[in-house]
Formats: structure tokens, sequence, C-alpha cells
């Protein structure tokens, strides 16, 4: 499928999808909400691990309060269930590593974008912004679900009444994101981290987000049954069996499942 505002690219088991919409910082309209949620569906289903970036100085600003098809459109409620929802369950469904690599400013829906991965790479002069206080509203598109789990609820709350950007570096510190990293560097650093996990034991990765997220939801005995379980599946595959043999053979192990 062609998409006219990102781009979807894929090449030995790594998927990218670029935002292209330079000329408004990659604000999301009704049309790249749609396409991206078809594009990480797509890829879901072909690749190894999936990359979320922008295309110019933004990541993505966030809601397009320009978007023609929203003109007149006040009905947010609407907009986040029928549009917003589908995207970000395409992220977090998505049953292949997930990276964000968050090449400048994250503002609003946009900030929360970047968070629905996985994980989140950012170079160091990107910022993170939970804008919405700023014209009288509160964090959407996952905002209240991913910022408490990740920063801490006081951390959270500041960030979502203040509504201050918040830099890469204290992002990375806080447990925002899982690093920062310099703006010369940045490129090839989250290429070279998106790359370990397209080459990655796939199987494995899958179960590590299921074990990790219904974690918030076990006591420990239903965590050690989960663990248990899913281990024992882990055990039963094609990469088990060449992980073990790659250790003890001394050689890179060479990952084929999903």
């Amino acid at each position: 499928m062609d998409y006219e505002t990102i781009r979807l690219s894929q090449r030995d088991g790594l998927a990218v999808i670029t935002l292209r919409r330079p000329e408004v910082m990659n604000a999301l309209s009704t049309q790249m909400r749609a396409e991206l949620t078809h594009a990480v569906k797509a890829a879901g289903e072909t690749a190894r691990a999936l990359v979320l970036t922008g295309q110019g100085r933004a990541f993505c600003s966030g809601q397009d309060l320009g978007d023609r098809a929203n003109v007149g459109n006040i009905d947010l409620e609407r907009t986040l269930r029928d549009e917003y929802e589908p995207m970000l369950r395409a992220i977090f469904d998505c049953p292949i590593p997930t990276l964000s690599a968050v090449n400048g400013a994250a503002a609003g829906a946009g900030a929360n974008l970047a968070l629905a991965a996985d994980v989140v790479i950012a170079t160091e002069s990107a910022v993170f912004l939970q804008a919405f206080t700023r014209i009288g509203l509160i964090p959407d598109a996952g905002g209240t679900y991913w910022l408490p789990r990740q920063m801490g609820f006081a951390k959270a709350m500041g960030a979502a009444l203040f509504a201050e950007p918040i830099g890469a570096r204290q992002a990375a510190d806080w447990g925002m994101i899982w690093e920062a990293v310099p703006d010369d560097d940045f490129a090839d650093h989250w290429q070279a981290r998106a790359r370990k996990l397209a080459e990655g034991p796939t199987a494995a990765y899958a179960r590590v987000k299921q074990a990790l997220r219904q974690s918030f939801a076990n006591d420990l005995d239903a965590q050690l049954e989960l663990e248990a379980r899913l281990q024992g599946q882990c055990g039963q595959t094609r990469d088990f069996k060449e992980g073990v043999v790659a250790f003890l053979e001394k050689r890179p192990a060479t990952y084929e499942g999903r």
C-alpha cells in the first residue's frame, strides 16, 4: 500500500515507519493516524522489529489542530475512540519489539505516541512535552497510562499539570525513556539497537512483553505461574535450541523464529 503521510520501509527483518509531514512537525492528522495504524499492523505480520521515527526536526508535535478533516469537529471522545485507540492498540499489541527513535520534539499526543513503543531512544536535543493543560485538556493518547508507569506518580502528575518540556536526558534519568544519545551519534545508535532486536529471539521477545505487562495486575503467585508457563513455551522453540548450541559452540546465535 502507498502512504501519503508516512513511509514504511523494510529490510533484513527491520521495519521503519517514518512520519512524513515535516512542514507541520509531523502533526497527527486523521489520514496519518489511519495510515500509521495500517502500517504498524502490516509490519507486525512480516518484520522482526519495528521502529517509529520522524522526518525533519521533530518526532511529532501531536494533534494537527488545523487538520481539515477535524474542522468543526469538537467531539474529542469520538476522535480518541475511533482514531487514536486503534493506532495505539496496533502499537501496543504488535507482536514484535517496537522502538521509538525520537529525533526531535515530541509534544502532546506525539509524546505519548512515542511512549507507546516498547523502547524509546531519543536524541539529546529532543524534548517531551505534555502540552494538554495549556489548552484546557488532560493528557490523552495513552498518556495517563504510560506516564505513571514509566516515571512514577509524582513526576507524572507534575509533567501533566505544569505542561513543561522535559529534556531527553532528564527523561532518561527519570525512567520515562530508555536512553538519550548525543545528536551526532543518534542515527547510528538507534539503527544498531533496532538491528539487534531484529536479529534476536523474536518468540522470546513477545513473551517478555506479555510477562512484564501482566505483572502490574498479578500478585506474586500469579506472576510466577505466568513466568513458568511462558518459559515452558520458550523452551520448546527453535530459538532456544539455537541459543544453547551457539553458546556451547562459542559463536553468535542465528535466530529465525517469529
